[in-house]
């Protein structure tokens, strides 16, 4: 009998599992309840795949022996409630095709960081590995299983892919950070999210890697309340430690099985210290897997960031315009202006997913000398920073808020697009916002 397969969503994960669950013999179904974009259409019809768009068809939805849900998707989402009340167990992209694959997996996640991270974990292994990235960036996990060439996978994962694991088990996992992030998900309960990330460590065993920020607050208090079966490996700007890695003396240290690797930090590609633990975590991974010293070096040196993370985009009259648009948490922005060396025109807002700037105020008031709004309401904004902050300026779009920044910058000044926010109000996605800030600091 052919397993009924139920996808909830056409994007990228959605439609690489459809191809997937063809490929393994199920009968698929994809059901989006928004349109489709037409590049993924034509990979449906393409694998003759039996598909609805604009709406829910909830007889042909609820038959089912088994959904994967999208992880844009909410659980409270009606459709989902229904099929858990049916019995039908839903579960994300990354469970559903991690059991195709006998490939060693790393799984990487955390509030910020983790693209950058997952992104030079990848290049770090490249050269001497058959390797792949993929999972919340790039093409789909499940596409690439349906391939069937990598040894190796390299996955960002965000909370929500993790809530929807059940035996998901990678033999390494990464925890860069946490922060309050999507909180509105998690019926703003700090704790449900903490949760959420550590799920990528619960099925993992005594011969599995968790790598992790020993510096992170949030992170040793819920180790110091929770067993773990994997080998901890944590890293650490301020404290040696004994397996994983740490800084002494300007020089990065990593220890593992009674070896130690050191590199000079002065050498590594990305600058300011969370990159700094980017690095950390990435160049454990690195060792684990047993890449050659030499070959760690220079990818380090090498790599320059990924797109839309503190992204360079052009100098116009002595002004630099730095693209921050996958700054999508007020974490993510604190890093943001903490590594800003000039007064800066500090472009924010958007989808607002339960933030409390109070942490940004003492960095603001040093580095901002005015602020853009970029979002449909701003009120929160202007609140918050309206004492300290002298000119505040609404905009409705991108190119409105670069042509406000470009008349109040001034020569020496920076212009920092890093929203804070979710980018769903104005545009597709912080990709989007992000390529809407470059193409109008171009048209400047």
């Amino acid at each position: 009998m052919n397993r009924r397969l139920v996808i909830l969503g056409a994007g990228e994960s959605g439609v690489g599992t459809a191809v997937l669950g063809k490929q393994r013999g199920y009968e698929v179904f994809v059901s989006d309840f928004g349109k489709i974009k037409e590049t993924y259409k034509q990979v449906l019809i393409h694998n003759n795949l039996d598909w609805e768009e604009e709406g829910h068809t909830v007889a042909k939805i609820l038959n089912a022996q088994l959904v994967m849900k999208s992880p844009g998707i909410p659980d409270n989402a009606a459709i989902v409630q229904q099929l858990n009340e049916a019995g039908v167990p839903v579960i994300s992209e990354i469970e559903f095709a991690a059991q195709f694959t006998e490939a060693t997996l790393v799984g990487i996640t955390g509030s910020n960081g983790k693209t950058t991270t997952a992104t030079l974990t990848y290049e770090l292994l490249k050269d001497e590995l058959n390797v792949a990235l993929g999972g919340n960036i790039g093409k789909s996990f499940a596409e690439q299983v349906s391939e069937n060439r990598y040894e190796n996978f390299v996955l960002e994962l965000s909370s929500f892919q993790l809530d929807g694991i059940k035996n998901f088990a990678p033999h390494i996992a990464v925890l860069t950070n946490l922060s309050p992030d999507h909180l509105d998900r998690y019926d703003y309960n700090y704790q449900k999210y903490i949760d959420s990330k550590f799920r990528i460590t619960m099925n993992q065993t005594e011969a599995d890697f968790f790598i992790y920020d020993g510096d992170d607050s949030e992170i040793l208090t819920w180790l110091e309340n929770h067993e773990i079966k994997a080998k901890k490996l944590p890293f650490s700007l301020h404290k040696e430690v004994a397996e994983g890695a740490y800084i002494k003396n300007n020089e990065l240290i990593i220890t593992l099985h009674n070896t130690k690797q050191t590199m000079p930090l002065a050498s590594l590609g990305l600058q300011g210290q969370h990159n700094i633990k980017n690095a950390m975590a990435a160049s454990t991974v690195a060792t684990l897997l047993k890449i050659r010293k030499a070959t760690i070096r220079e990818s380090l040196e090498r790599f320059q960031g990924v797109e839309h993370r503190l992204e360079k985009v052009l100098k116009i009259n002595n002004v630099m315009y730095v693209n921050d648009s996958k700054a999508t948490n007020v974490n993510a922005t604190f890093y943001a202006l903490d590594s800003m060396e000039t007064p800066t025109v500090w472009i924010v807002g958007g989808v607002d997913k339960g933030n409390d700037y109070s942490e940004l105020l003492p960095l603001v008031n040093e580095k901002v000398k005015a602020i853009v709004c970029l979002g449909v309401d701003n009120e929160k904004i202007k609140r918050a920073f309206g004492n300290i902050v002298d000119l505040i300026v609404e905009t409705a779009g991108m190119e409105e808020a670069v042509k406000v920044a470009y008349k109040i910058a001034e020569r020496n000044n920076t212009v920092l697009l890093s929203p804070a926010c979710a980018s769903f109000d104005l545009f597709e996605n912080y990709e989007d916002r992000g390529r809407q800030f470059k193409e109008a600091v171009r048209q400047l």
